[in-house]
């Protein structure tokens, strides 16, 4: 079954800590992707470029389309990366999610990706 991680960020979060914690930090998501990689569960897995740099298209009427710079809405948190993840259960998607380095206060969230036909 498949789980996509949501790692929320905020801004300035890893400003927030220690250089030596956000090295730290970083290591131990190359380390998390490569035990990943070797127990063969990882699909995907990326950091995402500031909200800043976003694009939003929303619908007006259902069919009209709105183009705009930056994200939808004003929030404290923004989706910052995910890992993409194919394991037996829910169980092991959040022994998995469970290792995600975070800066204090901040989240992952684990969602079970919906299968498609074919």
């Amino acid at each position: 079954m498949e789980y996509l991680f949501l790692i929320m960020d905020r801004d300035q979060a890893l400003e927030q800590v220690s250089e030596a914690s956000r090295q730290a930090m970083f290591e131990a998501h190359f380390a998390l992707t490569a035990k990943m990689d070797a127990a063969g569960v990882k699909k995907d897995g990326r950091p995402l470029q500031p909200p800043s740099t976003a694009t939003t298209i929303r619908s007006t009427d259902g069919l009209d389309r709105v183009i705009s710079d930056g994200p939808y809405a004003e929030t404290k948190e923004h989706l910052g990366g995910y890992y993409l993840v194919d394991v037996a259960d829910l169980d092991e998607a959040l022994d998995w999610a469970r290792q995600i380095p975070l800066p204090p206060g901040l989240s992952v969230e684990v969602r079970p990706v919906l299968p498609t036909g074919g």
